[in-house]
């Protein structure tokens, strides 16, 4: 098998970033600054989910489109990380690992997997909760709203979908891709799980300071756990189950509890 070059390696990562998570760690720093120029923190709203027209069906093609196209740079992550067909003896090719058995994400014990995500979003969710009413009440984190979608038939698939998707995106390019080539940068593996984290909770931070502490514990939390069981399928189980609960609980009961 072709190992790549440090030098390929690095452009690689930050080609990877460029276009996913560090693009929106940079916005999300600016997006903090534009909140904290404008007025307190506590009085400024985050909306995770907007509608983006006032058409129904046209507000369900973009938030498709926007699930799809997020998902584009894990298909660069995981080509990035697949061992390619590389020449062996008398010019035969052989295959190596692909992506998806490297990092652990697939069915290759779903039992498992499921009660171990299920397990993994009960740890966070609880003190998750915590943290953020810690936050508002210090005035250091702002109003979330997981939620703002109009109520139409798909409005909770599109949910579904979008949380599977930050648990996709989220686990695959901040755990799976990061803790693979960081260390093959000369990184030690504490330093690679510091970044990791900090770079996830980084891109948080347009919800205020509790939000990025909350996400940069959980960063260190799946982290260790990952590198225990090279799988990354109970983070991804864990992180959707996580933002469900978050989005769908928030559309369908959130203004019946006064917090829509």
């Amino acid at each position: 098998m072709l190992v790549p070059s440090r030098r390929r390696l690095r452009l690689e990562v930050w080609i990877v970033l460029g276009l996913s998570l560090g693009q929106s760690a940079v916005y999300s720093v600016v997006q903090l600054l534009d909140k904290l120029t404008r007025a307190p923190l506590s009085e400024a709203t985050s909306t995770l989910n907007r509608s983006q027209s006032t058409r129904e069906y046209f507000d369900l093609t973009y938030q498709l489109l926007d699930i799809f196209f997020a998902l584009v740079p894990v298909v660069l992550a995981l080509y990035f990380l697949t061992d390619h067909l590389t020449p062996g003896p008398a010019g035969r090719g052989s295959h190596g690992a692909t992506a998806f058995q490297k990092l652990g994400l697939n069915f290759a014990r779903p039992g498992r997997d499921l009660l171990q995500g299920f397990g993994l979003a009960a740890l966070i969710g609880i003190p998750s909760l915590g943290i953020y009413a810690a936050g508002r009440a210090l005035g250091i984190t702002t109003s979330i709203i997981p939620s703002a979608l109009d109520a139409y038939w798909w409005t909770v698939p599109v949910l579904v979908l979008s949380a599977v998707r930050h648990g996709v995106v989220e686990e695959v390019i901040v755990v799976g891709y990061l803790l693979d080539r960081l260390p093959k940068l000369g990184w030690s593996l504490p330093l690679a799980i510091f970044a990791s984290s900090i770079l996830r909770g980084s891109y948080h931070l347009y919800q205020g300071f509790g939000p990025f502490i909350g996400n940069a514990i959980m960063g260190v939390i799946f982290a260790l756990v990952y590198t225990r069981t090279r799988r990354l399928m109970p983070l991804v189980i864990a992180h959707a189950v996580l933002d469900t609960v978050a989005f769908v609980g928030f559309s369908l009961f959130g203004k019946a509890i006064g917090l829509g």
